[in-house]
C-alpha cells in the first residue's frame, strides 16, 4: 500500500535525535535516469544505505528500491516528502530510534 503525504510522518519528535526509517520505493521508468536517491542526501542531509535495488535497462516499467534512511525525525519526514511529491510509490517497513548517535 502506498502511503500518501499526510501518512509520511516518521515521528513527533523535534529534539534533533537520530532516526532510522527502512522504505521501499518503486521509481517509474522515466526517473530511471534522475538523481532521486542522491537528492535525498544532498538536499535533506540524511544518509541512506542501499539494501536491494532492481533498476536498469532491462527493468521495462518501473524500479525498486529498499532502503535505510538515518537522519532526525525533521529531515526523514523531509526526504520522504520530497519523494511524495515525486509521486513515487513508498512503503513504510519500519521505523526505530538509532542510540549512540
Amino acid at each position: 500500500m502506498a502511503l500518501s503525504s499526510k501518512q509520511v510522518s516518521t515521528t513527533e519528535f523535534q529534539d534533533g535525535r537520530r532516526m532510522q526509517s527502512r522504505i521501499q520505493v518503486r521509481i517509474p521508468k522515466h526517473f530511471h535516469k534522475k538523481p532521486v536517491i542522491s537528492r535525498l542526501v544532498s538536499q535533506w542531509g540524511v544518509t541512506v544505505n542501499i539494501t536491494a535495488a532492481q533498476l536498469g535497462d532491462r527493468i521495462p516499467q518501473e524500479g525498486c528500491f529498499e532502503l535505510e534512511i538515518r537522519g532526525t525525525a525533521y529531515q526523514i519526514e523531509s526526504a520522504l516528502s520530497y519523494l511524495d511529491q515525486l509521486n513515487v510509490e513508498i512503503w513504510h517497513q519500519s521505523t526505530t530510534e538509532e542510540d549512540g548517535w
